[in-house]
């Protein structure tokens, strides 16, 4: 006899109000990775700060909260309602049984009121509280340290400049816990050892492990490693990282430092020394200089994540190994004794050499998560690259300028790769269309040059 599934919770989620596309990839990703599914009572206002979400347990709950960084917190609903008079109703259904372990008369308590768009008097604060007086409460009030803490949430709408007098939705729940959001500023660019032109957000380079769902003693590749940033959120979570880059000056720390005011990379700004830094050498193996487009790998099923931002030709340079034969302007002196000749390596080709790895090399039921350059006034979905071995799993944009941004892809193994899946993009009508995307940069620096001329030409007026 097949075992009953467990019976769905109510929780509340309440989320940071910044990269608001990245959010339900990141918290679907991450409730498969601790065993469950994304499950909306409702249907999901996207860019709301409010979702109330079924999860089987506490335990997943708590989960989830220990790896987001688009959560701020989540809570056990207890009741919600679009009036005062609803939550209360809404409250009083809520079986009694449920509330009791957590109104003893020998614990403590407290109760937070948080407003999403509007700004409440202490008074008004009280006043709410006091409101809740029918419920059992039996402990005591203590403000400094409670065992539990509840929340009454309410939601005055998205636009500041029509605050409406009453909440449009209300909420009450019992606090389970914070997602990371301090991450954020621990693992700030700011502070870092060891940074590049392209060095990636701290918040976005978790988003990224999380839809990729890193987890302890995976192995996460990165093959435009740069300066190693994607590298530490993976490690943070426990995976064994690795990178290659073409760049020898930036895997072996050498040449001009990217920051203000320093010339030359000091002896310890390195890769390594980036992990160092947070407490995650441990986990880190290796970073090789290398040409992407020439894999170096042994065949096989190697990598459980593969996570990357690749050069797309605004601060760095796509490029690959050329012959000797193929120019002799393009020798660059990488150190006094390390030479190489590089030539352009289109981002069409770039992005499904991408795919045609992942697809070799993920293991199954990996996850490819990448960034890709997009021109707006260009853009359909049929350019994102695909590949019969890959299933697309979300994506996500994230504004650049008013005509230029870059989506995040994330992609997961699906099929195993065989021979005649090699070339596959090459059979169909979808490759040549994002050649287009060849001139991404030519297209950035037009609109960049067009609203610098719009600016002079306005500022003449």
């Amino acid at each position: 006899m097949a075992l009953a599934a467990p019976a769905l919770r109510r929780y509340l989620l309440l989320l940071a109000q910044e990269h608001l596309e990245f959010r339900l990839p990141e918290i679907t990703s991450l409730l498969s990775l601790c065993g469950g599914q994304f499950s909306g009572e409702q249907e999901i206002r996207v860019n709301s700060p409010f979702w109330i979400l079924n999860i089987p347990s506490e335990e997943m709950a708590r989960g989830l909260m220990k790896r987001t960084v688009c959560a701020k917190s989540i809570f056990e609903l207890w009741g919600h309602g679009k009036s005062a008079g609803e939550l209360y109703a809404s409250l009083k259904n809520y079986p009694t049984e449920k509330m009791l372990p957590y109104l003893q008369s020998d614990s403590t308590y407290k109760v937070h009121i948080h407003t999403f768009n509007k700004t409440l008097t202490q008074a008004q604060k009280i006043k709410k509280i006091d409101a809740l007086e029918f419920l059992p409460f039996k402990g005591k009030v203590n403000l400094k340290n409670p065992e539990h803490i509840f929340w009454i949430l309410e939601d005055y709408g998205m636009n500041p400049n029509d605050v409406p007098e009453e909440p449009i939705h209300l909420y009450f729940g019992r606090w389970i816990a914070d997602g990371q959001r301090e991450l954020i500023e621990s693992y700030s660019v700011k502070k870092r050892h060891f940074i590049g032109n392209t060095s990636m957000d701290a918040c976005l380079s978790f988003i990224m492990a999380n839809h990729g769902r890193v987890k302890p003693n995976d192995i996460v590749y990165d093959p435009f490693v740069g300066t190693g940033g994607l590298l530490i959120s993976s490690a943070h979570f426990g995976a064994y990282v690795c990178g290659t880059d073409i760049d020898y000056n930036t895997i072996h720390g050498l040449g001009k430092a990217s920051r203000k005011n320093q010339k030359w990379r000091g002896p310890d700004e390195n890769i390594r020394a980036n992990l160092r830094q947070y407490g995650l050498e441990k986990y880190y193996l290796d970073a090789l200089v290398a040409d992407f487009s020439r894999p170096i790998w042994r065949k096989g099923m190697l990598f459980d994540a593969i996570i990357t931002d690749p050069p797309y030709g605004i601060r760095e340079a796509p490029r690959r190994m050329g012959s000797q034969k193929e120019t002799v302007k393009s020798v660059e002196r990488s150190t006094e004794n390390h030479f190489f000749v590089s030539s352009s390596y289109h981002l069409s080709d770039i992005f499904f050499d991408l795919l045609k790895f992942g697809a070799e090399y993920l293991v199954m039921g990996g996850r490819l998560v990448y960034w890709l350059p997009i021109y707006r006034p260009e853009y359909t979905e049929e350019i994102i690259p695909r590949h019969p071995c890959l299933k697309l799993i979300s994506n996500c944009e994230q504004l650049l300028s008013s005509h230029t941004s870059r989506r995040l892809i994330t992609m997961e193994k699906v099929k195993e790769f065989k021979d005649q899946d090699e070339n596959s993009y090459l059979l169909d009508g979808q490759y040549m269309p994002y050649r287009g995307h060849n001139s991404f940069r030519e297209k950035y620096f037009s609109g960049v040059t067009k609203r610098i001329a719009k600016e002079e030409k306005d500022n003449q007026k």
